[in-house]
């Protein structure tokens, strides 16, 4: 066990009860519940939770919504919001075959959720998900609008409003290296684990890719990745995963950073340490150990609050609160010119 980050709590505290959902929990029988979108409809907390169950003794996933009045206590839709999709129709191959990890992000009165979409030819060869972009007013239904990213991308995450006349996301994309299947040509490949801002009319066509952040910290030496950038009055507030290798052993942590509000492509400031890293038996044991994974983040200036549902060793559901002002003070006392990699960036 990679023992560096069993630290006291930083920022984000931990709901006393948690875990918050377990497979027990569930209204169906499933192997696992773990990473969720998140989002706020009509007043109630939102939850799209990923499954792990069983079919024909086979492993399959789905994405289950939830409601909560009181953000604790969760009503689970039994049957899936998000499942398979024949999206490429006659093209020998599955081209959706594991439902998992969604980003919710609300744009005026319709959500937009960027999942996933795993690929698999014949013959059993997986090659890694695409993107697909799906979209839902009411958490009961749920439209495909189209395949927004190819091959390897399994993290794109949306801005909730137009910037300068553009759609703006970011992603973490795959390089060409991951597919030699050597493990000494991508293990610590910065470029092709970093995050990378896009831009787009009309949220299908996507341009003007530019590489945004890499994973260059002592808590992030491996990759990173993001989700959906929350807006407040001291710029777009960025919550991303990082992930730390160390002789073959992962740790799943998060942090957060802060980018120019008219220029998001502009980080202003990065912490220099998890706000959230694997601590207690429920993060450190299960089908993923050392994992705390987030899909998104919910905040309410008005409230002072930030709240991260955050996916634990891939088994469980858990909850971590915290000040937004708090997170918004701390980010500014550490600008991203104090990151080292970033010193002599344009020398």
């Amino acid at each position: 066990m990679i023992e560096k980050f069993i630290k006291e709590e930083y920022i984000m505290h931990r709901y006393e009860n948690n875990p918050l959902i377990t497979k027990e929990m569930f209204p169906k029988k499933v192997k696992s519940v773990f990473n969720c979108g998140q989002a706020m409809y009509q007043g109630k907390y939102v939850l799209l939770i990923a499954c792990i169950f069983d079919e024909n003794g086979r492993e399959k996933t789905g994405i289950h919504a939830a409601f909560s009045e009181d953000g604790i206590n969760f009503d689970i839709d039994k049957e899936p919001l998000c499942k398979y999709t024949d999206w490429a129709p006659g093209v020998p191959g599955n081209y959706d075959c594991w439902v998992i990890d969604p980003r919710v992000t609300q744009i005026g009165d319709e959500y937009y959720i960027i999942r996933p979409a795993q690929v698999k030819y014949p013959l059993g060869r997986d090659i890694g998900p695409a993107a697909i972009l799906e979209n839902t007013k009411d958490f009961k239904t749920v439209e495909f609008v189209e395949c927004i990213g190819l091959p390897i991308n399994r993290v794109p995450s949306l801005f909730p409003e137009k910037i300068n006349g553009q759609y703006v996301r970011l992603d973490r994309p795959y390089g060409i290296p991951r597919l030699t299947n050597m493990p000494e040509a991508f293990m610590y490949d910065a470029l092709t684990y970093g995050m990378w801002i896009s831009y787009s009319p009309d949220m299908l066509y996507w341009g003007r890719h530019r590489p945004f952040f890499v994973p260059c910290q002592d808590f992030a030496n491996y990759k990173i990745g993001p989700t959906p950038p929350i807006k407040t009055k001291e710029g777009w507030l960025e919550i991303y995963h990082a992930v730390y290798c160390e002789n073959g052993e992962f740790v799943y942590s998060l942090s957060a950073m802060l980018m120019d509000l008219e220029d998001p492509s502009k980080i202003l400031y990065v912490l220099d340490r998890p706000i959230l890293a694997p601590n207690t038996d429920y993060e450190l044991y299960g089908r993923s150990g050392n994992t705390c994974f987030a899909c998104g983040a919910l905040a309410d200036e008005e409230k002072d609050e930030i709240r991260i549902y955050y996916g634990a060793a891939d088994e469980r559901i858990a909850l971590a609160t915290g000040k937004l002002s708090e997170l918004l003070d701390e980010l500014k006392k550490h600008p991203i010119s104090d990151i080292e990699c970033y010193k002599n960036l344009n020398n």
